[in-house]
């Protein structure tokens, strides 16, 4: 679960356990965990989801993805990009101009590729 973006507690696995195994067994079965998973997945809100994924980039809170934050993202993603095509990135979507990804042009980034 930690691995699709949700935060487990210790109560949240208690739970989970006492809905899909009554009989204590310790397991749950493939097709209860899909069910939890389909329930937990699509309650998401888009929006919300996007705002977490800006904040990967926006590390000092500034509202803004620069070359340097973008770089920094890609070298830990292990990408092999260089300046000329981080820049271009940024140029591709930078509606306003300025250089920079803002939340409201990086969440037009990210719902047109949710499109797709």
């Amino acid at each position: 679960m930690k691995a699709l973006g949700f935060e487990i507690t210790k109560q949240h696995i208690m739970d989970v356990m006492k809905q899909f195994d009554p009989q204590n067994t310790g397991y749950i079965s493939f097709n209860d965990f899909i069910t939890l998973m389909t329930d937990r997945i699509t309650s998401r809100d888009p929006m919300e989801e996007i705002a977490l994924a800006f904040k990967l980039f926006d590390d000092d809170d500034s509202g803004l993805i620069t070359l340097d934050k973008l770089k920094r993202v890609a070298m830990q993603l292990g990408e092999d990009l260089t300046d000329e095509e981080l820049k271009s990135m940024i140029e591709e979507f930078d509606k306003d101009m300025d250089g920079c990804i803002d939340q409201k042009e990086f969440a037009a980034i990210m719902t047109q590729a949710a499109l797709f």
